[in-house]
């Protein structure tokens, strides 16, 4: 994959349209950035279709109303967390102050990992969701390829109180965020490292028995796959929880790379606007998990 690759938005079906975007707006501190024709802005008002939530213009969060979408069934293939990644301390404390104010029940813990520092909590319909701060990349420590990450204890409430300044705490929409990484429930490590790096063309950035991390241009990590929950599981039928995994590349050669890799392993894809700038390529894991790769403004 391109060194330049970056995450965009996820793209999750939801049951309660209305009460997922007033979640993401007012625990996340998200705004709406667009919606579909007949949508209203105001967060208790009904919505059809889609809603796409984020910070300034840069979106991440789709929300497409599926009410009639079954739920995932226990252990299945699927989302394990969307990880909004926040450019400094203070920024990622405002918005941990809205989830305490707004979501603690949600909460579901934080870690050190030693080239980041992350909290964790689900939303209202299942999906998980990090939040975090990377250290300074000349921080970070390899062994080799490896990069050395932990799950070290960090105390939310420390965390706030030391970064958490007035300014910040008065407008947490106005800080940018973006998609840093998005983690995988998949069935078995073995075939994630076949599709996700020797077929996509991720770097592996840390591999374990239970978990393999990814990535492009020295990241730690922009996707992670794992079977924790889902150790065995096979093809994830269509359910509520991950509509769609967004990768966005530098150029449209890189589009047409990855499209005859995909092609050279038997992998189907789809090409939506074909021969257009904003044309995207639509594909499966092994556990159809759906990615689509389009080109950066």
């Amino acid at each position: 994959m391109a060194a330049a690759t970056t995450m965009d938005a996820v793209t999750l079906y939801v049951r309660d349209l209305d009460a997922m975007v007033a979640f993401y707006t007012t625990a996340i501190a998200l705004d709406v950035v667009d919606a579909a024709p007949g949508a209203t802005s105001a967060a208790g008002d009904r919505r059809d279709g889609v809603v796409t939530l984020g910070r300034g213009t840069t979106p991440l969060v789709v929300l497409r109303h599926a009410p009639d979408m079954p739920a995932p069934q226990r252990g299945s293939a699927g989302l394990f967390h969307t990880a909004i990644l926040f450019e400094t301390r203070t920024d990622l404390a405002a918005t941990m102050l809205r989830v305490a104010q707004h979501a603690a029940p949600l909460y579901t813990g934080s870690a050190d990992h030693l080239v980041s520092e992350a909290f964790y909590l689900d939303d209202p319909e299942g999906n998980g969701i990090e939040l975090y701060v990377d250290r300074p990349r000349d921080q970070w420590r390899w062994d080799g390829d490896c990069v050395v990450m932990d799950s070290l204890p960090l105390d939310p409430n420390a965390f706030v109180q030391e970064h958490l300044t007035t300014a910040a705490a008065d407008a947490p929409q106005a800080s940018a965020a973006t998609v840093g990484h998005v983690h995988l429930q998949v069935g078995d490590v073995e075939s994630a490292r076949r599709f996700y790096v020797d077929t996509l063309g991720f770097a592996a950035t840390a591999e374990m028995p239970s978990a393999l991390f990814v990535s492009a241009g020295g990241y730690h990590h922009h996707m992670a796959m794992n079977t924790w929950r889902s150790m065995g599981a096979g093809p994830r039928a269509v359910t509520l929880g991950l509509g769609e995994v967004s990768l966005v590349v530098p150029t449209a050669d890189d589009v047409a790379a990855l499209t005859d890799r995909l092609a050279h392993h038997g992998v189907r894809a789809e090409v939506d606007g074909a021969g257009t700038p904003d044309a995207v390529l639509r594909f499966d894991d092994p556990w159809r998990n759906r990615l689509a790769v389009s080109v950066g403004a």
